[in-house]
């Protein structure tokens, strides 16, 4: 029996059994302790911003992030239809509407198809931007880095800005990724989301984190990830809150992962490249590229199969059969059964992508043997 090659799997040789014994002796093992405050700071340091507050998921920043921003019922959010559809519930969670944007080929948000659906869709006037079929406004738009890939900030902060919408960026799988010598995904507009679940580059085994340059924007996150306490000491709550908060043995973990941040990335780029050397050109088989723009976290490694002769479902059972875990691409969120009935915009490339991707094996516990194993397994089918 071939041995397993899992998917995407946590690296825990660091500091993390450490840092869990030290809160777990200090007695602070739940929303609250010194764990926490450190790794919001050193979130917040690594990727330049005034600071971060952490939360129990991804998702749930997202949902925060929307709330702090003022989207709620009725309104519109644009997004991604080639994402997780957690990236999109959580429109639903306030109220609003999703509407649903192509890919290009980067895999994330086309710029161009936003800016055209804002300028020939929509009717700007008054600081507001309104659907023409819908007839509601258009508040915000939910950009992902899929992948680690750093989407076309530029062109998307300008279209958020000239239409006056709000830009939050779900960097949930692109911790580290930044423009060389400049921003960090996740930090460019109104807030960013980063999350660290266990298949992530860095994680806390289920946790997240909201970062923005507003520090407002940051406090009301804090206040309503904790239940809207108005007065610790009496109970008292002027808002409906949440209990969205980190516990300090997850962050305890995620300290211990941030240290080994820029290794891991070391890593992933490093097989990524053995990989790219392994499979190019062979059997029409290729990596897709990272923009090149930017310096990625190489999260996520998708094999492009449509210049092949391999087909997408028999290379994924195939590898099942030798224990090689592979998945691939989500299904169109906009083809989804709750969101069937939502507007969507010329989706086009998404199709293709969705079609002809497998995302092969990328741990940081991956060896080089490991890399040449799978890419065997892969160009012997």
């Amino acid at each position: 029996m071939d041995r397993f090659i899992p998917l995407s799997v946590p690296n825990l040789a660091g500091n993390e059994l450490k840092y869990t014994t030290q809160a777990i002796e200090a007695q602070w093992v739940s929303t609250g302790g010194e764990m926490i405050n450190r790794f919001e700071t050193g979130v917040a340091k690594y990727v330049g911003m005034p600071g971060g507050v952490a939360c129990q998921s991804g998702t749930a920043g997202l949902h925060l992030s929307l709330i702090a921003l003022g989207v709620g019922e009725g309104d519109e959010v644009i997004v991604p239809t080639l994402t997780f559809i957690a990236a999109v519930n959580p429109v639903t969670y306030v109220g609003a509407h999703p509407v649903f944007m192509d890919c290009g080929d980067d895999l994330c948000m086309d710029p161009e198809k936003l800016e055209e659906f804002c300028a020939k869709e929509c009717t700007f006037a008054g600081g507001r931007l309104v659907n023409n079929r819908t007839g509601r406004q258009v508040k915000a738009v939910i950009v992902v880095h899929v992948f680690g890939n750093m989407a076309n900030m530029p062109r998307l902060v300008s279209t958020a800005e000239k239409y006056n919408i709000k830009l939050i960026e779900d960097a949930t799988e692109a911790i580290g990724t930044h423009y060389p010598g400049g921003k960090f995904a996740g930090t460019m507009g109104d807030a960013g989301v980063f999350s660290f679940n266990g298949n992530k580059i860095i994680t806390t085994g289920g946790g997240g984190m909201v970062v923005s340059g507003n520090e407002g924007l940051l406090a009301r996150v804090k206040y309503l990830s904790t239940q809207a306490k108005d007065d610790a000491v009496y109970f008292i709550h002027h808002a409906v809150g949440f209990n969205y908060r980190m516990t300090n043995v997850q962050a305890a973990i995620g300290l211990a992962q941030l240290e080994q941040l820029e290794g891991f990335i070391r890593i992933k780029k490093k097989n990524f490249e053995l990989y790219r050397e392994a499979l190019a050109g062979r059997r029409g088989l290729r990596l897709l590229d990272f923009n090149r723009e930017a310096r990625p976290n190489y999260w996520f490694y998708s094999l492009y199969l449509k210049d092949s002769d391999i087909d997408r479902d028999g290379l994924i059972g195939y590898l099942q059969e030798r224990n090689i875990q592979t998945r691939p691409v989500w299904a169109l969120i906009h083809e989804q059964g709750p969101y069937k009935n939502c507007f969507s915009y010329k989706i086009e490339k998404a199709y293709d992508y969705v079609a002809n991707i497998v995302n092969i094996p990328c741990s940081t516990n991956l060896k080089d043997d490991d890399v040449a194993f799978v890419a065997g397994r892969i160009l012997e089918m």
